[in-house]
């Protein structure tokens, strides 16, 4: 049986990463989040997540799955407001990400899935919605995949989950192996760091200081490098797009028109693959961090997916619209 422990964090001295950083686990508390660790007994997996202080059985249950980069608060901070009156809301730290890590060999998405599959269970979430960022979802539609009783509805944003390990080779991305892709999206200098800023935005900050983008890094990019190397990998080799399972959920698949991470090609092509179950939104001037460039669309366009028409969810219509 999985163990569920309260935790808290300790601030990181004379780091304004960590003083944000901070900031965000204060807000996130102060918006009815509890950060819990818990162990799934597996033989060395523990893992972190941001639950309910209390649980709403009248409210659905909302997963947030993050992407590589700064950790889960940083990436949905934005959208709490908007989500927590109406859903129980779950953002959990993936593997090698924040205060979750495993001693097993395992590096794939499906095994990433089935963690936090096992994570929710311990939680007694039964049955959820969910939104993946770019590698979450990769997560989220395994997720999806592997446990279609449990999951409702799927949001995917920016994910290249129909990518085939040739798209490497053939130039569909602006970088040409796996250490250059690793390089980028795990950055160990300022310099890569501003790199990595300049594919994830259309219009990426100017000027910041170097001493600033080294804390950034000694925070969010020193840790588990390797293992998350190892993820990347586990994402690219032998991927075929006839051995992707297709989800039969509803799904919202939201990129950004210059995405050059995944380019828009591949969300063309995860609409394709999953028919018409799925509906692609296109966010104009906003690249791979779409949440965080536009994030009054991104919020707009959860909105109107994440509330149906069936009368159990249509009292929450009217909260949705009236909220800014």
């Amino acid at each position: 049986m999985a163990k569920c422990l309260s935790i808290t964090s300790p601030v990181r001295c004379l780091s304004l990463t960590g003083s944000a950083d901070f900031l965000y686990r204060s807000f996130f508390s102060y918006s009815g989040l509890r950060s819990v660790k818990t162990d799934l007994n597996d033989g060395g997996t523990t893992m972190h997540c941001w639950v309910p202080k209390s649980h709403k059985e009248s409210k659905p249950n909302l997963l947030l799955v993050h992407g590589f980069g700064a950790n889960a608060m940083w990436q949905y901070g934005e959208l709490l407001r908007h989500l927590m009156p109406r859903f129980n809301i779950y953002v959990p730290d993936l593997l090698f990400f924040g205060e979750s890590s495993t001693t097993r060999p395992e590096r794939s998405e499906a095994f990433q899935a089935q963690c936090v599959m096992r994570l929710m269970e311990a939680h007694g979430v039964e049955k959820m919605s969910l939104v993946g960022i770019s590698y979450g979802g990769f997560v989220g539609y395994s997720m999806a995949a592997q446990f279609p009783d449990a999951v409702e509805k799927v949001v995917l944003c920016c994910t290249g989950v129909c990518l085939e390990e040739k798209d490497l080779r053939e130039g569909l991305f602006e970088v040409a192996d796996l250490d250059e892709v690793a390089s980028i999206l795990m950055p160990q200098t300022p310099e890569k760091l501003r790199e990595l800023m300049k594919f994830a935005f259309v219009r990426p900050v100017k000027g910041v200081p170097s001493f600033f983008l080294s804390d950034y890094i000694d925070v969010f990019c020193t840790y588990h490098v390797e293992q998350k190397r190892e993820l990347i990998q586990a994402l690219i080799n032998d991927r075929q797009l006839t051995k992707i399972p297709k989800i039969e959920q509803p799904t919202l698949i939201i990129w950004g028109e210059q995405d050059k991470i995944f380019p828009l090609e591949l969300g063309h092509r995860l609409k394709s693959h999953i028919g018409d179950n799925a509906k692609l939104e296109v966010i104009k001037n906003a690249g791979h961090a779409v949440n965080i460039e536009k994030p009054k669309d991104f919020a707009k366009h959860l909105k109107s997916f994440l509330v149906g028409s069936n009368s159990s969810s249509q009292r929450y219509k009217t909260l949705f619209w009236s909220s800014p």
